[in-house]
């Protein structure tokens, strides 16, 4: 990586850590780090630019529609003239801008417009970051957050939602579990993505079984 790259990179990171201070503690800096260094760990085994998979790790979340009304422009366009202000060539900002615009799971199985293979390495990573312990902690806060219900066994998990449905959906935590975390093992791109999916989905599944056992105090 060249000096002047490694420069862009480094601003970037402050400049996302001070855009997402006091952010959702599921969406924040720390999520952005997690993500940045899985993106580097998941690129070492592929055929990746890895400035590109750094630099679109550090903007994947710079301004999450969720937190925005659904706004689904707004990410691509702060990067982009954030990018523009230091210099950053325009077809690499085209391309951070695809990433940005395509690497969230929408719902409704909708159809990805956009591949490359650094937006597989960081789709992978961000996904991951979706699952296993950590994607349980986020899951639940994000539903505190949001002041959802933990469970509701009447309210049964829709898996035939429309992409306009998933966005507004209401329904209790635990739903999200069947709606998306378990979905996303077998959506990785990476066969590193694959492997580490895997532990991460039999986490859950062991979590989910205690927590119906609890539930109706089996346990």
């Amino acid at each position: 990586m060249t000096e002047k790259q490694q420069t862009i990179l480094n601003k970037t990171r402050d400049f996302v850590q001070k855009e997402l201070e006091g952010a959702e503690g599921g969406h924040d800096w720390w999520h952005i780090e997690r993500v940045w260094k899985l993106s580097r760990k998941i690129a070492a085994t592929e055929k990746a630019d890895l400035f590109i998979v750094e630099l679109g790790a550090l903007l994947h979340d710079i301004a999450d529609a969720k937190f925005f009304d659904g706004n689904e422009t707004l990410g691509p366009l702060k990067a982009t003239h954030f990018l523009q202000s230091l210099g950053v060539e325009e077809n690499v900002i085209a391309h951070i801008r695809h990433i940005i615009e395509n690497i969230s799971f929408k719902g409704g199985n909708e159809k990805q417009r956009f591949r490359s293979p650094e937006l597989d390495v960081i789709q992978d990573a961000d996904r991951l970051d979706a699952m296993g312990a950590i994607g349980i902690a986020r899951t639940f806060n994000y539903g505190g957050f949001k002041n959802r219900e933990l469970y509701n066994p009447h309210i049964k998990p829709d898996l035939h939602m429309t992409r306009e449905q998933y966005k507004k959906s209401n329904a209790p935590t635990i739903n999200h579990f069947y709606e998306k975390l378990l979905l996303l093992k077998d959506r990785m791109n990476t066969q590193t993505g694959k492997k580490m999916a895997e532990k991460r989905h039999d986490f859950m599944l062991g979590y989910l079984q205690e927590f119906y056992e609890e539930w109706e105090g089996e346990r």
